[in-house]
């Protein structure tokens, strides 16, 4: 274990200078409430990026119920608790799962994420920073509701995706989330993920409530990335622990996430440069209200 996390340390410094100028595309996965299936999404959503060339880094930044690691098997040595504690350095902590995709573990420090003395922020901004240019994509798959660490992400990150479910207790808490945010006058680009459709006439009008209620009471445009089938080989891959495009490659809820990853990563969706990848999104999150 000792020698395959120092042969990744090894390749992502060897990589510094050689993608200097790669865009990397900030993107924060959140819900409503818990239950919908995002942090599943977030973990089989990095797959499908990685499947077509995308360099992909997952940071579980779910405060209390982190469970990327659960989700593949893997027990992690290390975790973001270390890097604000200056324990570890950020390559020390970054893990490698399924397929090549990086990972950062969640835990309890993210908790004092927001509460850090000027000599812990600046080792965290300076560590952060050294990610500027390593990926195409960084998903920080954030808590479900509106903890102030969530809001945090949410207002930092180029994109925000929210996962939802055809249940209208979790439709009028997706709604309530995309509500506070613009409430609270940050300008978010907001992508929404329908979850458990049974087909796609259901798929579709749950993403029709969201979106048509968000446009005329918040002038918000909510676009839909993609619906994923209420398929029951995801439930049997989460207790597998394999993610289920790596179990059931061949079934309808892996063909769907497949054809979000490939939505996403269409040019044309790709923010402004101006967002200014990690550097932009440091800034953002430690901006002083």
């Amino acid at each position: 274990m000792i020698d395959q996390a120092e042969a990744l340390r090894h390749m992502v410094r060897n990589q510094e200078l050689r993608h200097e100028g790669r865009t990397t595309r900030i993107v924060a996965v959140t819900s409503g409430k818990g239950g919908v299936g995002k942090s599943n999404f977030s973990l089989n959503f990095a797959l499908a990026l990685s499947r077509i060339g995308k360099k992909v880094l997952i940071f579980d930044a779910d405060i209390g119920m982190a469970n990327i690691d659960v989700l593949m098997g893997i027990s992690s040595t290390y975790s973001l608790y270390h890097l604000l504690k200056q324990e570890k350095t950020i390559w020390e902590i970054i893990q490698e799962g399924p397929q090549g995709v990086h990972f950062i573990a969640g835990g309890s420090g993210f908790a004092d994420l927001l509460d850090l003395s000027p000599d812990q922020l600046d080792y965290f901004a300076q560590q952060i920073g050294r990610l500027h240019g390593q990926y195409d994509v960084i998903l920080f798959d954030t808590g479900a509701g509106l903890s102030k660490e969530t809001i945090k992400f949410i207002a930092a990150a180029q994109e925000t995706i929210v996962v939802t479910t055809p249940e209208p207790t979790a439709i009028t808490d997706a709604y309530a989330l995309i509500k506070m945010v613009t409430a609270l006058e940050h300008r978010v680009s907001f992508k929404l993920i329908v979850n458990r459709a049974a087909d796609a006439k259901e798929g579709r009008a749950t993403a029709d409530k969201i979106g048509l209620v968000a446009k005329r009471f918040l002038d918000v445009d909510v676009p839909v990335l993609g619906m994923l089938p209420d398929d029951a080989n995801v439930t049997k891959a989460v207790k597998k622990q394999v993610p289920f495009a790596v179990a059931f490659p061949g079934t309808e809820a892996a063909r769907a996430i497949a054809d979000i990853a490939g939505r996403f990563a269409d040019v044309s969706a790709v923010p402004a440069p101006a967002s200014g990848g990690v550097k932009g999104f440091l800034q953002r999150m430690f901006k002083r209200s």
